[in-house]
C-alpha cells in the first residue's frame, strides 16, 4: 500500500517534465525597455528561437533548479514557473533593433529562461563553458549580457 501512495507522485512529477519547457514556448510580446530597444518580440519553438525575425537554432540542455532560478531572475521561487538553460549560437554582428546586439562585441552562447504564467525573462550569456546561476556568480559575471522580459 505504502508504495502505490509514493509512486503516484513520481510518477505525476514525470509527467509534467515535457510540460514544463512547454510554458517557454510560443510567442512572446516584448515586456520591459531593455527588450522594446533591443530585441522587440520573441518566438520560442523547440528548435528555434526567432528575434526580430533572425532565426537560431537552440537546444535546451537541462531544466534549471529552483535556487538557479532565483538567483539568474532574483525570482520569488515559491511563484511556480520553471526554468531551462538552451545552448544558442547568435553571432556578435547579429543586429537587432535601432542597430543594438545582444553580447556587445561577443556571440550569445546560451540561453536561460523563466516562463511564470503569462510572463517569460530571458537571460543570455557569452561564456563558452555554461553559466554558473549563483548569487555571487551571476553578481560577478561579465558573461551575462542581459535579462530581457516578455508577455503573452
Amino acid at each position: 500500500m505504502k508504495s502505490k501512495t509514493l509512486l503516484a507522485p513520481i510518477i505525476t512529477f514525470l509527467l509534467t517534465l515535457p510540460l514544463l519547457a512547454q510554458q517557454e514556448k510560443g510567442e512572446w510580446r516584448a515586456a520591459n525597455q531593455t527588450a522594446r530597444t533591443i530585441t522587440g518580440d520573441v518566438l520560442l519553438t523547440d528548435e528555434r528561437i526567432s528575434i526580430n525575425f533572425a532565426r537560431f537554432t537552440i537546444s535546451r540542455a537541462r531544466a534549471l533548479e529552483p535556487s538557479e532560478i532565483s538567483a539568474a531572475f532574483d525570482a520569488d521561487t515559491t511563484a511556480g514557473g520553471s526554468g531551462s538553460l538552451y545552448r544558442v549560437n547568435i553571432p556578435a554582428g547579429q543586429k537587432f533593433l535601432n542597430r543594438n546586439t545582444l553580447c556587445g562585441s561577443e556571440p550569445a552562447l546560451w540561453i536561460a529562461s523563466l516562463a511564470q504564467g503569462r510572463t517569460l525573462k530571458l537571460a543570455f550569456f557569452s561564456s563558452e563553458k555554461p553559466p554558473v546561476f549563483t548569487l555571487e556568480a551571476i553578481a560577478n559575471s561579465s558573461d551575462l549580457c542581459g535579462t530581457f522580459a516578455y508577455t503573452k
